[in-house]
């Protein structure tokens, strides 16, 4: 499996793969659909994802999809 998760960090929206940070300095926007691009390039890989997105209050929102089992 891999987690790819869009999270407010310093001030700046934050693309996060695994843990570790690709991408910051980035609109929310412009970041959820960074983290979307990659969690269907690993769908199309046949990998599990879990897609984690944190709202502008704080609400997280999570979707696990792909691999054997595709639950949304």
């Amino acid at each position: 499996m891999v987690q790819y998760a869009v999270t407010l960090k310093d001030g700046d929206w934050t693309v996060f793969s695994d843990g570790a940070p690709v991408a910051g300095d980035l609109t929310r926007s412009a970041a959820v659909q960074m983290a979307k691009d990659l969690a269907f390039e690993a769908e199309e890989r046949g990998e599990t994802v879990e897609l984690l997105i944190q709202g502008y209050y704080g609400d997280l929102s999570r979707r696990i999809t792909g691999g054997p089992d595709d639950t949304a």
